[in-house]
């Protein structure tokens, strides 16, 4: 029987009041809470839920992100497994899912609406309306995940429309996905039953969706940073605003998670209870969590804090069990197994020559992505490059270089595009993890660097690599090439390690391997590269030729 107390001031969100108490758990709930003459040192209050995260993007298999963010006071992720659905279909959802209940953890996973997220490229599977039925069905899958298909949803397309009926008749929300919708579109688009997005960078179109009732994620991850942006929000509608990371990096889960962006809300002089509805208790009322919320009866799900002000995280308890102290992960590691879905040859660096239509054209006018530090969309960019024996060439001195995207789930010629931004003098960096389809995608300065970083990726089936001249460091990601099934720790270790690497070569970004993930994501505009070709988000077509 696990039967103890524990006293601190016990921070009463939904009351909004703060006393002295001691909390009496019995059996992994709380039994009762009692009020307490004398004052404590330390603060209890409800355990903190990422609102909305795709663990792949970690790099770690569940288990492994569990163990890392409850010493951050993360109890909790809304979890779109749409990464792994899109190599592994139904079957790395039931891997998500599996490998999350071998941990103390409360993972709420959800059923991925858009694999493949479009048309215009190839992915690894597919998930049909009967799928996603069968998925919700399920008690352990929570809801709809982001509908990235926006113009589908407005011009109702019948599978769209039949994927937020399964989810309607299910009782389960429906999470949104619209990065720029304003006006009449949105209002549409959130009739249609989309109840959250977390894809606002401005706050003009925060408002707006607010206006028809959308709950507004304020994110802050590895790549898209929108909290600057957003975070006034809380000051008028807090009871629609919720904090998630959508994607975080390993390296980045090991400094903090959600606690960081309430300490960041409360230096901006945010009221406290504002800042934890958004925190601790919007994502449990939307999503019908399980969390505990200090209530007699709850689940013994909290956290211990030294003070209101820096947040230390003291302790972490769920189902009254402590699976985090001071800093350090209580939850042991789980061995798994990889799984995988993978077949791709070696290329050689004649394989990412870029033709001119006339041989004798000594320069050409080209289009070029311009990948954009802390956001998701890129721009589009008409630059000058020149021309060699009939092949159009990088230019390093104008940070246009270029960048190739491998389909590995069939063989192919890659699909090859110009990029700026990257900053490379040297070398390359290359990537199985890819949004939305996780096919190969590497950017470099030659040839000879992009067929190296590639091929080390190829060899290990999998993970992220940097060549820098003839020596190449690679992280393995068997996991549906995705994620390492090694301890957390050691995998952020071995990123941060490639990270500096990829800096090493010229690269100003803040995160190289996120941004270079993001470059194929064609449901982001403006201008992005599948294993198809280039691809214009605003006319959602993909373009006949670079220049």
């Amino acid at each position: 029987m696990n039967t103890f107390q524990i006293s601190g001031n016990l921070v009463d969100i939904l009351q909004a009041e703060i006393y002295p108490a001691t909390l009496h758990i019995e059996n992994g709930r709380i039994a009762r809470i009692t009020r307490d003459s004398q004052s404590y040192s330390n603060y209890l209050l409800p355990g903190f839920t990422d609102a909305h995260v795709h663990v792949e993007s970690s790099m770690l298999i569940p288990s492994e992100f569990a163990r890392m963010a409850v010493v951050h006071g993360t109890i909790a992720t809304v979890s779109d497994p749409h990464e792994i659905a899109n190599v592994m279909g139904v079957a790395g959802v039931t891997y998500m899912l599996e490998n999350g209940k071998q941990v103390p953890f409360r993972f709420n996973f959800g059923a991925p609406s858009c694999v493949p997220a479009t048309t215009f490229e190839t992915a690894g599977a597919t998930v049909t309306v009967a799928d996603i039925e069968a998925l919700l069905a399920r008690p352990d899958i929570g809801y709809l995940t982001e509908m990235m298909n926006f113009p589908g949803v407005l011009h109702k397309d019948p599978e769209v429309m039949a994927k937020i009926a399964a989810a309607k008749k299910a009782g389960k929300p429906v999470d949104g996905h619209a990065p720029g919708l304003r006006g009449d579109a949105a209002r549409d688009y959130i009739a249609a039953g989309i109840s959250t997005d977390h894809e606002c960078f401005t706050m003009e179109e925060a408002l707006d969706k607010l206006k028809y009732g959308m709950h507004i994620l304020i994110r802050e991850g590895s790549a898209a940073k929108n909290f600057e942006a957003l975070y006034p929000l809380l000051n008028d509608y807090a009871d629609h605003i919720m904090f998630c990371s959508d994607d975080k990096h390993p390296d980045n889960l090991e400094e903090g998670h959600i606690n960081l962006l309430v300490k960041r809300a409360l230096a901006h002089g945010i009221d406290l209870f504002k800042i934890l509805r958004a925190a601790c208790i919007n994502p449990v009322v939307h999503y019908k969590l399980d969390n505990g919320l200090l209530k007699e009866n709850d689940p013994a799900d909290f956290i211990v804090v030294d003070n209101l002000e820096d947040f230390s995280i003291l302790a972490t308890y769920i189902d009254g069990v402590k699976v985090a102290e001071n800093g350090h992960t209580l939850i042991p590691s789980i061995a798994s197994a990889p799984v995988n879905n993978f077949i791709c040859n070696p290329v050689k660096p004649a394989d990412f020559r870029i033709p001119v239509n006339n041989i004798h054209d000594t320069e050409v006018s080209a289009r070029v992505i311009a990948a954009l530090d802390g956001q998701l969309i890129t721009s589009s960019l008409q630059e000058l490059l020149p021309v060699a024996e009939g092949n159009v060439q990088n230019s390093i001195p104008k940070d246009v270089l270029k960048l190739a995207v491998v389909n590995r789930y069939r063989q192919a010629a890659p699909a090859m595009a110009f990029i700026h931004g990257f900053g490379l003098q040297q070398g390359a960096i290359a990537s199985s993890v890819a949004h939305d389809s996780h096919n190969i995608i590497a950017v470099g300065t030659d040839d000879e660097s992009l067929a190296a970083a590639i091929n080390a990726v190829i060899a290990e089936q999998g993970g992220i690599s940097v060549v820098n001249g003839g020596d190449t460091a690679v992280l393995p990601l068997p996991v549906a090439g995705l994620m390492s099934n090694l301890d957390g720790y050691t995998v952020a270790a071995q990123y941060g390690t490639l990270d500096k690497a990829a800096k090493a070569l010229g690269s100003r970004l803040a995160s190289p391997f996120m941004t270079l993930s993001f470059m194929a994501l064609l449901v982001i505009p403006h201008l992005k590269l599948s294993d198809l070709g280039l691809f214009d988000g605003d006319k959602f077509q993909l373009l006949e030729k670079n220049f």
